[in-house]
C-alpha cells in the first residue's frame, strides 16, 4: 500500500494519471480538512471532494473544482436574491458566538449563505447535504467520506487528515480570514503576517490515518502550508512521518511556483518560496521528485524528470519518478544524515 497527502489541485492531478503505477485498490488517500467550511449550514471539504470527484469520474477538471457540467441554479438564485436587496456578497462570518456552536466539525469557519461567496453547483450541494446530515445523525467526518466514497465508487481508500476540527486561518494586516474567504473570497490578494492552524492542538489524527502513515507517503506538489501544513499541525500526524518513507513533488522548479499562492504563504512562515524552502519545511522527506530543470542542491536523494502535470500522460510521468524516489530511499539513509545528491532522470 502507498498513501497520497492531498491539499489543493496538485496530489489529484498526479494521481489522475498514476493508476497503472499505484492501482487504486492498493492507494489510501489522506485529505486536508483545514480548508473545509460550514457555508449556508452544510459543510464543504474541497480537498476531499476533489480526489471523490476525480475517482468518481465526474470532476470539472478544467477547475479542479466541483463537478463537471453541474448547474448552479440555486447557487444563482441566491446571488440574485443577495444584488435585488443590496446584500453583501462578500465572505459573511457568522458572530462570533456562533463560531464555537453547532457542529464541533465546524468550528471557526461558519458562514452565512447570503450571496454565497463560493460557487456551488447543484449535484455538488447534494453530496454536501448528505455530508452534514450524516454528520447530524452521528457519524463522523470519516464515516461520512466512506459512505459518499462507496456512493461515488471509489476503489481508493479516501480519509479525511482528522475527526476534530482544524480551520486555517490566514492573518491580514485587516485581520484573520478563513483561507477560504483569503483565496475565494478576496482572490489571494491581502498581504499574509501568518497562518494559523486553529484547534490542530486538541485535534488528532483518527486511527486509520495513523494507519495509512504507516505504509510509504507520497507528498504531490500540492502548498506546502494550507494544503500539507494543517496536517502537520497534528504532533501525531507529522511525528509518523519522520517513522515512515516519505516522497515529495516540489511545487516549485527553483524559485518558480507551478500556481496558486504558495510562494506567498512560505514567506510568510518564514521558508523560502523555493523548492529549496519546501526540503526546509518537510524535514521528514526521505527523497524528492524535482523537474529537469530545477538544479536545487539538497541533502537528500532527488529523482528528476519533467513535473509539468497538464495530462494523465504527464500523471504517469510523474508517478514513475514517484515510484523510483519511493525505491531510492529504501536503500539511503535517513534524512538526518548527510548524503549525497542522486539524480534519476526519467
Amino acid at each position: 500500500m502507498t498513501t497520497f497527502l492531498a491539499g489543493g489541485t496538485g496530489t489529484p492531478k498526479l494521481l489522475a494519471g498514476s493508476d497503472t503505477v499505484f492501482p487504486p485498490s492498493e492507494t489510501v488517500v489522506v485529505g486536508n480538512t483545514g480548508d473545509d467550511i460550514e457555508l449556508g449550514g452544510v459543510l464543504i471539504s474541497p480537498d476531499l471532494d476533489t480526489v471523490l470527484f476525480l475517482d468518481g469520474g465526474v470532476l470539472d477538471r478544467k477547475t479542479w473544482w466541483g463537478i463537471d457540467d453541474d448547474p448552479s441554479i440555486t447557487h444563482d438564485e441566491l446571488v440574485r436574491i443577495a444584488d435585488r436587496t443590496g446584500l453583501d456578497s462578500e465572505p459573511r462570518y457568522l458572530p462570533e458566538d456562533r463560531q464555537t456552536a453547532g457542529r464541533e466539525i465546524a468550528q471557526w469557519r461558519r458562514f452565512s449563505g447570503v450571496g454565497e461567496f463560493m460557487q456551488i453547483g447543484d449535484r455538488d450541494r447534494a453530496v454536501h447535504v448528505t455530508r452534514t446530515s450524516l454528520l447530524d445523525e452521528g457519524a463522523t467526518l470519516t464515516e461520512a467520506t466512506e459512505t459518499l466514497a462507496d456512493a461515488f465508487g471509489l476503489d481508493r481508500t479516501l480519509l479525511p487528515m482528522s475527526d476534530d476540527p482544524v480551520a486555517t486561518i490566514v492573518h491580514t494586516p485587516d485581520g484573520p480570514m478563513h483561507f477560504q474567504a483569503f483565496w475565494v473570497g478576496h482572490d489571494g490578494e491581502p498581504p499574509v503576517e501568518t497562518v494559523e492552524f486553529r484547534g490542530a492542538a486538541d485535534a488528532e489524527p483518527t486511527e486509520q490515518v495513523l494507519d495509512a502513515l504507516s505504509q510509504p507517503v507520497v507528498i504531490g506538489p500540492s502548498n506546502p502550508v494550507t494544503s500539507i501544513g494543517p496536517m502537520l499541525s497534528m504532533e501525531r500526524f507529522e511525528q509518523a512521518l519522520f517513522e515512515t518513507t516519505v516522497v515529495a513533488v516540489s511545487p516549485f522548479i527553483g524559485d518558480q511556483v507551478f500556481s496558486g499562492p504558495a510562494a506567498k504563504l512560505m514567506r510568510a512562515m518564514g521558508y523560502e518560496a523555493s523548492t529549496a524552502g519546501v526540503a526546509e519545511a518537510y524535514p521528514f522527506v526521505d527523497a524528492f521528485v524535482l523537474d529537469s530543470e530545477d538544479l536545487t542542491a539538497l541533502d537528500r536523494p532527488v529523482v528528476r524528470t519533467d513535473t509539468t502535470l497538464d495530462t494523465d500522460a504527464d500523471a504517469a510521468r510523474v508517478a514513475r519518478a514517484v515510484r523510483d524516489a519511493l525505491e531510492l530511499s529504501e536503500h539511503t539513509a535517513p534524512p538526518s544524515a548527510t548524503q549525497p545528491e542522486t539524480d534519476g532522470d526519467q
